[in-house]
């Protein structure tokens, strides 16, 4: 009899769900939310594979009032069909849901880890539709890799749910085209940010950010929408569902993807692979594929985009070649593909991406060297010109972190301090892998005159030892500036980081630093691979912006510090060097080594 029973309901539950017509692009009819009542039955549309929506019944449970915030409330249900199987997995939210052809809101929350039920929160309609008189500020708690914020989780009143807690649907970031290893290691810092990265498979590169051709018939309810971060030969992208589309502007997750309010960011198709089960962290696994529009607004109770629109990317070209120890290219690859462009995710991006390219291409373990040359164009400001070499050396990170991590933090620098932010129309860099440890220490060094007199040139040998085999020797000649004054001074040999320290930390503690004086710079910047002889003495330096002032005056110091703001920094150094020569290396180069002198 209680088969029997089981069987009628399920075939009465079947034929109801036939009979559902799945939502259309257009202008729908919003259900009251003061009209909802526990037990009221409902239809939410969601992909579970490929790219057509699927009904799942819903039972409401009741309404949550507040739970927002003040007269921000949310509907609470559980959800049947398929979703018993699932559970609310990362990637529904933003899934429609209607009761008697009317649109009641997005299903946007969930029970926290292992409840056996599906129980959802859903976001009423009338909190995203708001999203459209959002104006450009910014929300002070956005998800970012400077600032991880996490999830945001709400008790539930024990009359509801006892003692049950709530969260918003952690959004599924899709890796395709990134090793493991790259998860691995940046993956933490996006869990905090209430993101969970998922490995996906390729729907191939996409290299175009142009509107598909069908973006007009694009993103129906209840379809993957997707906001992509990487796009070509790697993808970074955010999967959710659509829960509405007037046939221009479309909302989506029913909570927010970074919520950092205004954005431009592409948005696209979406391909569910499959919707990975499990009561721990159930998540649907899918694809970007084509772009179709930009997302606009990431809010507190949703994401907005434009269809038809473009948003700005960073186009990016790196080449990694793998070199014999006779120097020639064994293996050579190229990865071209295109970054969101955000003052904050841009840096973190650069610096993931350039890690994912040169790891796992490496045959030569951990004793490789890696040799980067890469240029960023700038749309009004001169190119940066960047060059690096990264090995094995005492830092606790690895080479291939630690030249990812100074990759990154140009960019950085460039978004960071400037008044205006840089518009990059394109980077490029190629990277090669030497198989051995390319490092040497500066050992000693001789001058072949301790006397002389201003304009007088000199020869030195300068000594440097590498981590394998005989030292290497290099001769040079320095000409005495002829404004140097009588008594003693030094010339010093050493390395480009250790030049580029003091500089750095001036360029850096100024807030306001203007994006040219930025570049300037950054382009100042010593290479790590090169020696430099500089001729020292006991006379004041300013280092100010973007700027060297060597041998300043007490009185022009005092009158400079007076006249600068807090916010705007100068540091000042006792001695004061002029660079007399540069010794390029193919090695990392480390060390300094004084040679004293005196002028008659």
């Amino acid at each position: 009899m209680k088969k029997s029973l089981f069987l009628t309901l399920a075939t009465l539950a079947l034929s109801t769900m036939a009979l559902a017509q799945a939502p259309k692009i257009g202008k729908v009819e919003v259900f009251p939310l003061d009209q909802i009542k526990p037990g009221m039955k409902a239809t939410a549309w969601t992909v579970f594979e490929g790219s057509e929506v699927e009904p799942v019944p819903i039972e409401i449970i009741g309404l949550w009032k507040n739970a927002w915030g003040p007269k921000q409330d949310i509907i609470l249900a559980k959800m049947f069909g398929k979703a018993l199987r699932t559970g609310v997995a990362g990637g529904m939210s933003g899934s429609p849901v209607y009761i008697d052809g009317k649109l009641v809101g997005a299903v946007s929350l969930r029970i926290s880890v292992f409840s056996p039920d599906a129980i959802c929160g859903i976001t009423p309609i009338d909190l995203m539709l708001e999203i459209n008189q959002f104006d450009s500020s910014k929300p002070p708690d956005a998800k970012t890799p400077q600032s991880v914020a996490g999830n945001r989780q709400i008790q539930v009143p024990e009359n509801v749910l006892s003692g049950a807690l709530m969260q918003p649907i952690e959004t599924p970031l899709t890796f395709s085209g990134f090793h493991e290893n790259t998860l691995r290691n940046f993956g933490p810092a996006m869990q905090q940010m209430g993101l969970r990265p998922v490995m996906g498979g390729a729907a191939g590169a996409n290299y175009e950010t142009k509107p598909a051709k069908d973006w007009k018939s694009s993103l129906m309810p209840g379809q993957p929408i997707v906001g992509v971060l990487v796009s070509g030969d790697m993808n970074v992208s955010g999967l959710g569902t659509v829960t509405y589309n007037d046939g221009e502007k479309v909302l989506g997750f029913g909570h927010p993807f970074f919520n950092m309010g205004p954005v431009d960011m592409p948005m696209a198709k979406g391909d569910i692979l499959t919707v990975l089960s499990s009561t721990f962290q159930p998540n649907k696994v899918g694809n970007a594929t084509e772009i179709v529009g930009a997302l606009r607004q990431d809010r507190h109770s949703g994401i907005q985009g434009l269809l038809g629109e473009q948003a700005d990317t960073i186009p990016v070209t790196l080449k990694v070649r793998n070199l014999s120890a006779s120097g020639s290219a064994t293996t050579e690859k190229d990865f071209r593909f295109n970054v969101f462009v955000n003052q904050k995710w841009t840096p973190f991006l650069m610096t993931m991406t350039m890690f994912n390219s040169i790891s796992g291409l490496n045959e030569f373990s951990d004793e490789t060297t890696y040799r980067l040359s890469g240029k960023v164009e700038l749309d009004g400001f001169p190119s940066l010109n960047l060059a690096s070499m990264a090995t094995i050396s005492d830092s606790p990170l690895p080479p291939a972190i630690a030249l990812a991590n100074w990759w990154g933090d140009k960019f950085n620098r460039l978004y960071m301090n400037s008044l205006v932010h840089p518009k990059l129309k394109g980077v490029s860099a190629t990277i090669d892998l030497i198989p051995e440890r390319r490092a040497a220490t500066i050992e000693s060094a001789w001058i072949d005159k301790t006397e002389v007199d201003p304009g007088d040139e000199v020869s030195l040998r300068v000594f440097v030892q590498p981590y394998r085999g005989e030292r290497l020797s290099r001769e040079l000649k320095i000409k005495i500036p002829t404004g140097l004054s009588k008594g003693e001074h030094r010339i010093v040999l050493v390395d480009g980081d250790t030049l580029n320290r003091a500089p750095m930390i001036a360029s850096i503690s100024n807030r306001f630093l203007e994006l040219g004086q930025a570049v300037s710079a950054i382009n100042q910047e010593r290479n790590n691979n090169q020696l430099f002889a500089v001729i020292t003495s006991m006379k004041p330096t300013v280092y100010l912006d973007d700027k060297t002032l060597t041998s300043l005056p007490s009185s022009v110091m005092n009158v400079m510090q007076a006249g600068r703001a807090p916010t705007r920094p100068m540091l000042t150094m006792l001695e004061s060097y002029t660079e007399a020569a540069t010794i390029p290396f193919d090695y990392v180069v480390s060390g300094n080594y004084s040679l004293r002198f005196s002028v008659r």
